[in-house]
C-alpha cells in the first residue's frame, strides 16, 4: 500500500470492527451482572401470581429461578402485564420473558422465541346462568378476553367470523374473569390451568367450565431480544435440560397436577 498512514488507519478500523464483533453478548452481560431479570405475569395462576405473603410464585417464577440458578446469578422477577411483556424486553427492563408467551410468527418478527417450554389447552369459562354449555353456545353472546393473549386473538376472530355477538378486551386476566363473574360479559376462553385455578380458589361464585374451545394447543416460549443469538441458544438448551432431567414434570405436578403436556408437535423438528 502506497500510503503508510492510510494503512495504519485502515488496520485500526478493522481491528476495532473485529473487537466489536467479539464483544460480550447478553448472556455474558447477565452472568457478569450477577442478576437475571425475568418479565413474569403475576395475574395468571398457577403460572404466575402472588402468594399469601405477596411474594411472586408459580410455574413461571420457578422456571425463572431455575434459569438463574444454572447461570449462577440471582433471579429478579419483573412484574409485567400481558400487553407489556415484549415492550419490557425491548426497552431493556427485562433480560428474558418467562411469561407464558405464545410462539406466534407475528411475535417472532420482534423477539426471538425459544422452543416451547409449556403448552395449554383452551376451555370456555362462563357462569351457571348464561345457558352456555359448549363453545358453539358463545355465538351471539357478549364475550371478552385479556388483551394481547393467544386466547384473545383467537376468540375475537371467532366473533368476527360469526358476524354477531360482541368482543371486549381487558387489561389483565383478573379483569377478564371478574367481568364474567359480574355479568359484564357472558364468557371467556382461558387455559385449562387458569380455569382450574379459578374454580379452586373459590373467589368467584357461580362460574363453570363449559367444555373445550376448538383452538390449537397453545405452545409458549421463553423470549429474548431477536439479535441475542448466544442467549437464545442457551435458552433452547435449558428447556431441553428441564425436560430430560425431569424438572419440567416436577414443576407441572407441583403447579398443575397430572401428566405433563407433550412439548413437541408430531412430524416436525421444532
Amino acid at each position: 500500500m502506497k500510503n503508510p498512514a492510510f494503512a495504519v488507519a485502515l488496520s485500526a478500523v478493522m481491528t476495532t470492527c473485529v473487537i466489536g464483533n467479539a464483544q460480550a453478548d447478553k448472556l455474558d452481560d447477565i452472568i457478569e451482572s450477577g442478576k437475571l431479570r425475568c418479565a413474569v405475569t403475576l395475574d395468571f395462576p398457577p403460572m404466575g401470581f402472588r402468594d399469601d405473603k405477596n411474594a411472586p410464585a408459580g410455574f413461571d417464577v420457578d422456571y425463572c429461578n431455575d434459569l438463574a440458578k444454572v447461570l449462577g446469578v440471582e433471579a429478579e422477577v419483573v412484574e409485567t402485564p400481558f400487553p407489556d411483556r415484549i415492550p419490557a424486553l425491548v426497552s431493556g427492563r427485562a433480560d428474558v420473558i418467562v411469561a407464558s408467551t405464545s410462539d406466534t410468527l407475528e411475535r417472532a418478527k420482534t423477539v426471538a422465541m425459544s422452543v416451547p417450554y409449556f403448552a395449554f389447552q383452551m376451555v370456555v369459562l362462563t357462569r351457571d346462568d348464561t345457558g352456555i354449555n359448549s363453545f358453539d353456545d358463545l355465538k351471539g353472546k357478549p364475550v371478552g378476553n385479556t388483551s394481547g393473549t393467544f386466547e384473545a386473538i383467537a376468540l375475537e376472530k371467532s366473533v368476527k367470523d360469526w358476524g354477531n355477538g360482541s368482543f371486549r378486551a381487558y387489561q389483565t386476566q383478573n379483569d377478564t374473569i371478574l367481568a364474567v363473574a359480574q355479568g359484564h360479559i357472558d364468557a371467556t376462553v382461558v387455559t385449562n390451568t387458569v380455569a382450574a385455578s379459578t374454580l379452586k380458589s373459590g373467589k368467584y361464585k357461580g362460574l363453570k367450565v363449559a367444555g373445550d374451545a376448538p383452538y390449537v394447543i397453545d405452545y409458549v416460549s421463553l423470549a429474548a431480544k431477536r439479535n441475542e443469538y448466544g442467549l437464545i441458544h442457551y435458552l433452547n438448551l435449558f428447556v431441553n435440560q428441564q425436560v430430560r432431567t425431569g424438572r419440567y414434570a416436577e414443576l407441572y405436578e407441583k403447579w398443575v397436577g397430572g401428566k405433563p403436556v407433550n412439548l413437541t408437535v408430531p412430524g416436525v423438528y421444532y
